[in-house]
């Protein structure tokens, strides 16, 4: 399977133009308020267009209600919806029913206890994303630009296709990916040299030494 690639939290064209031109499979745009990366619709609208089909549009949302989601769907027409907060395995299912898109939830790790819930997502969500669990003081979820163990999913079953996400930067993508195996990466905070505010120069550096990785990635085996 090739290796699928994400830039999330665009929120200028300029930084979505250089993230299309460098090659990334898939861009995310943030629906939170209380994220930097934050998205009015207006603004998701005019970025959605600016796509053309040139990538998947992800559209990244914490606890959204239907109401919340069916505005978002309606600007920005999205590819995938990504469940980013403490959705359900119910609540997933009833997300992907209701809009009719295929649904990538994001599951907190930091401990092997975490990789539990991993078999019961997988049967209702169409991808997964594993991102580093937020500190307890932390106001929004994910990693906020720290990476989790990667020699947790050493080993790792997961009968969907999954990204890696949390503190990844151009200098650890390639080890990331030759520790894991997997199928998908995913950056924002990582290309960025401020607060939502992307650096082109990252952008098509990450790209780069993810593709190249690209090239010799294989999972290891577990040793159980």
């Amino acid at each position: 399977m090739p290796l699928s690639i994400k830039i999330c939290g665009l929120k200028t064209p300029e930084a979505l133009e250089v993230s299309l031109e460098s090659g990334a499979d898939m861009v995310g745009f943030v629906f939170f308020g209380p994220s930097p990366r934050n998205l009015e619709l207006v603004e998701a609208r005019r970025l959605g267009e600016l796509v053309g089909g040139r990538a998947g549009k992800v559209a990244l949302t914490v606890n959204a209600t239907d109401e919340i989601l069916g505005g978002i769907v309606d600007a920005l027409k999205p590819d995938l919806l990504q469940l980013h907060g403490t959705e359900t395995v119910d609540r997933v299912a009833a997300v992907r029913s209701r809009f009719g898109l295929p649904v990538m939830k994001a599951l907190p790790i930091a401990t092997r206890a975490d990789l539990s819930p991993i078999r019961l997502y997988a049967k209702v969500a169409d991808r997964l994303i594993f991102d580093a669990r937020a500190p307890l003081e932390a106001t929004r979820p994910g990693g906020l630009g720290t990476p989790f163990d990667w020699m947790l999913l050493q080993g790792i079953d997961v009968s969907v296709p999954y990204m890696l996400s949390g503190g990844l930067t151009v200098d650890n993508v390639a080890e990331a990916i030759r520790i894991t195996g997997a199928p998908g990466v995913d950056v924002s905070s990582g290309v960025e040299i401020a607060p939502g505010v992307k650096d082109p120069d990252k952008i098509r550096a990450f790209i780069r030494a993810a593709r190249a990785a690209e090239q010799v990635r294989k999972p290891l085996a577990s040793n159980a």
